[in-house]
């Protein structure tokens, strides 16, 4: 890969500052903008505390988008911020070695990896992704572990999202649901799970009293679904109340109605066309 002087090691510190100056301007964008501070590198204990770790697998070499890559390992000072533009000229020696090595066109292993849902976390190799960024291209050899979690993450997390996530995750523990039926049972508002959590468990409460056999999390949860969730967003489907959020955003919203004007966690239809002419 040819650079402007012809000369790679010329070219690779030519690269490095370069990455410095888009790292540097993108940091004073975000600055001038206020908010969050998306450009943050994900920490990757942080993450999975926050998800739920529940298992993980080795799914072998794989060639993954350089655009997923947005955490580190083991690194609370990485040296990288997300988008892997170096942060500091402490790895510039290393950095310029690697490009001197990629612009020649020469062999480095893959790097390691952990994945969590859509987002990777090096392991080993964030110079190699620096500089594979740095040097425009779109994707990079990896040795990949999949990390299993409660909640799943997509591209756009960030630490932000932290807190949000591990109220959903304590939800999932608390009430354990099959996948398929969890993924039905999400709220708009992320600090609402725990409310949501309190009233499925007061729900297997009572229903614990009408049975001989005692019911734990995993078969509350699953009769909970489908003879109160399931049945009663029906009902407040075709009684016109289900708005704009999700199925769960409609039932703890209702319900929440339901228990206000009339004392009771019992369902009719008459007690939905009163909550509908309240609303």
């Amino acid at each position: 890969m040819p650079g402007p002087t012809g000369l790679s090691s010329a070219d690779a510190g030519d690269d490095f500052l370069r990455a410095r100056r888009k790292q540097a301007f993108a940091r004073l964008t975000r600055r001038l903008q206020g908010g969050p501070d998306v450009g943050a590198i994900l920490p990757f204990d942080e993450v999975v505390a926050a998800l739920g770790r529940t298992g993980e697998r080795d799914a072998g070499l794989q060639t993954i988008d350089l655009d997923t890559i947005a955490g580190t390992v083991g690194r609370t000072q990485a040296g990288f911020d997300r988008a892997f533009r170096p942060t500091t000229p402490a790895v510039r020696v290393r950095w310029e070695r690697i490009a001197k090595i990629m612009r020649e066109g020469g062999s480095l292993p893959p790097i390691s990896v952990y994945q969590v849902g859509d987002v990777y976390f090096v392991r080993d190799g964030h110079h190699r992704v620096s500089v594979a960024r740095a040097l425009g291209r779109d994707a990079i050899d990896a040795s990949v572990v999949e990390v299993v979690t409660r909640v799943g993450a997509d591209h756009r997390l960030t630490l932000a999202d932290l807190p949000r996530k591990s109220h959903e995750r304590l939800f999932r523990e608390r009430v354990p649901l099959a996948p398929e039926r969890a993924a039905r049972v999400v709220l708009s508002d992320a600090l609402r799970y725990g409310a949501l959590a309190e009233g499925v468990e007061a729900w297997a409460f009572r229903a614990q009293q009408t049975r001989p056999d005692v019911l734990d999390r995993e078969d509350a949860a699953a009769l909970w679904f489908a003879t109160e969730f399931e049945p009663v967003v029906a009902m407040i489907v075709e009684a016109g109340l289900r708005g704009g959020g999700t199925e769960a955003d409609a039932y703890l919203e209702v319900g929440c109605e339901r228990y206000r004007l009339a004392l009771t966690h019992e369902w009719s239809p008459e007690l939905l066309e009163r909550v509908r002419r309240e609303r």
